[in-house]
């Protein structure tokens, strides 16, 4: 299913993801779009740091592209920011954001810095500490200028970690610049990632301590004493190679940044495009478990925006993914754009369960919706009596075809129309119940989030930002062959000749007179040297005899 947006202003507040993904633009009503400011000289009258020119295409867009984005506790901690005030219309940030084979594609005329008009960039990792990003090692990235003619292609290593485990991870990056046409390259920037295989959380840190549960006592207590687990691996179903989201098979993102023709023009004027696309083959949810869960991707997601400058004729186009939930072959539900969300409970079997008929060999293992495991490996259906001896404890909530927009027309750096956005192929997220609120101690109660832990596989952004009319890539004109020189005036004829030409410079230092001064003060050295030794000597004379005072001290 495709959509077009053409020139609508959306109220939407875009999420803010790792270090990873883009920074949508400022709010309509400021009419900017944030940059980089160019340093100042210190001193009044100094020149320019840097006289260069730049050409005349000006263009400001990126496109981002995640195998998936792991959160723990999303929406958790307040936005921080440097001007006073500002930190009210942020929205709120995650305590932990990890993301996974990212792709990155940037393009900035209006950047300060010569290397950074376009980057591309593919990386194993990305890591986001309630909202701050640092950098991490291991990826491949260009930059331009200067032009670079081949890509750069390599092998990718993420570090070790208790929550993200990849396999066979390629990157790939290209960023072009010319120093004549600035982005008029075609594809400025271009950047992908490819992996094998992908799991994501084999434990939720986020889950309230066990152990201070079980010393309670209460229902829960007393279910948790027969699980061979804890709440933080779900009861031990994410023990050993199980992990709660994992994908198999061809894995790959690109993100893409580059100038395409606009209607209605003579070909000098482009419009820039960010593409964002993922492909993905199987996701599997609690892999390597009876309760497990497959969802199959029936159609590929794809973020396009394209930027002419004018907001008519300015569009968002998504490619909403059809997603099938299946268990053991069998289809429980489908997702999709009419059909967004699915929850899932997660339950902690009672002991007075297997009192039931037909569940005693019930293992003690969470229930995942209405679906026990049983000693010998399969699964049962739990009936109504058997669902009322369950504790409910959270809800696995399955959503996809999320998609924010956001349009607006500016006026600085330059005058234009800029359209982002945001989309996730499908979103996992561990949510506590009101029953375990209440079945926990009120000291880990009181401190337990609306949501533990989320995870978005194949997150997608995208952001383009043109001149009014598009990108100039008009040829650059020729510079003005200089007029035939004239014979230079006479001497009489210089406007300051005859007797307002002084015969000396003015003395405007004293570095004029020094170097008479130092031979002046050398001659007189000489002379007096040369009179000392010509003088005769004289005899020496005996000291005059002392004297004795008339009044002697101490007389």
């Amino acid at each position: 299913m495709g959509r077009t947006r053409h020139g609508r202003l959306h109220t939407l507040a875009l999420p803010t993801t790792a270090a990873l993904l883009l920074l949508l633009a400022a709010p309509a009503a400021a009419q900017t779009v944030p940059t980089t400011p160019a340093p100042t000289p210190a001193e009044e009258g100094q020149p320019p740091i840097s006289s260069e020119t730049k050409p005349k295409g000006r263009v400001m867009a990126e496109a981002a592209t995640a195998l998936g984005v792991l959160r723990l506790l999303p929406e958790a901690m307040d936005a921080e920011a440097v001007m006073p005030g500002w930190d009210r219309d942020l929205p709120k940030q995650s305590a932990l954001e990890g993301g996974v084979g990212l792709s990155y594609a940037r393009a900035d005329s209006e950047s300060y810095q010569a290397h950074e008009r376009s980057i591309a960039e593919a990386s194993p990792f990305s890591l986001s500490v309630a909202g701050h990003t640092p950098q991490t090692p291991g990826s491949v990235a260009q930059t331009a200028l200067p032009d670079n003619d081949k890509a750069l292609s390599t092998g990718l290593e993420a570090p070790d970690n208790p929550l993200v485990n990849l396999s066979a991870l390629q990157g790939r990056a290209h960023a072009r610049w010319s120093e004549t046409l600035g982005p008029c390259v075609g594809t400025i920037a271009d950047a992908g990632t490819s992996v094998a295989d992908l799991s994501l959380v084999n434990t939720i840190p986020t889950m309230p301590d066990s152990n201070r549960v079980t010393a309670a006592g209460g229902e829960l207590g007393a279910a948790l004493e027969e699980m061979p687990g804890s709440l933080a691996n779900l009861g031990g179903l994410l023990s050993g190679k199980s992990s709660l989201v994992s994908v198999d098979k061809a894995l790959s993102t690109r993100s893409v940044v580059r100038l395409v023709d606009a209607e209605g023009t003579d070909g000098t004027r482009k419009a820039v495009e960010a593409v964002s696309t993922f492909q993905g083959g199987r996701i599997d949810i609690l892999k390597g478990t009876p309760l497990g869960l497959t969802v199959k991707v029936a159609s590929q997601p794809t973020l396009r925006v394209v930027s002419t400058g004018e907001a008519e004729t300015s569009s968002v186009d998504y490619t909403a993914p059809v997603l099938s939930v299946e268990r053991n072959g069998k289809t429980l539900f489908r997702l999709d754009a009419a059909h967004p969300t699915a929850d899932i409970p997660i339950g902690v079997p009672l002991p007075e369960l297997k009192d039931l008929p037909g569940y005693e060999d019930v293992k003690d293992t969470p229930v995942i919706g209405d679906a026990a495991e049983r000693a010998d490996g399969g699964i049962t259906t739990l009936s109504e009596q058997a669902s009322k001896r369950v504790l409910d404890i959270g809800v696995l909530r399955l959503s996809v075809a999320e998609l924010d927009e956001k349009a607006q027309t500016v006026t600085e750096p330059f005058a234009g129309h800029q359209v982002s956005a945001v989309a996730r192929l499908l979103d996992v997220r561990v949510l506590p119940t009101e029953r375990l609120r209440k079945l926990l101690p009120s000291d880990l109660a009181s401190s337990l989030p609306s949501a533990l832990l989320q995870v978005s596989v194949g997150e997608q952004s995208a952001s383009a930002y043109a001149p009014e009319g598009g990108v100039d890539c008009s040829e650059p004109k020729e510079p003005a062959a200089p007029a035939e020189s004239e014979a230079p005036p006479a001497a009489g004829d210089r406007p300051g000749s005859g007797a307002d030409v002084p015969t000396a410079l003015a003395h405007t230092n004293a570095a004029y007179s020094t170097v008479p001064l130092f031979w002046t003060g050398t001659a007189l050295l000489l002379t007096g040297v040369v009179l000392v030794a010509a003088l005769p000597n004289r005899p020496l004379r005996a000291p005059a005899p002392v004297k004795p005072s008339p009044r002697p001290r101490g007389k």
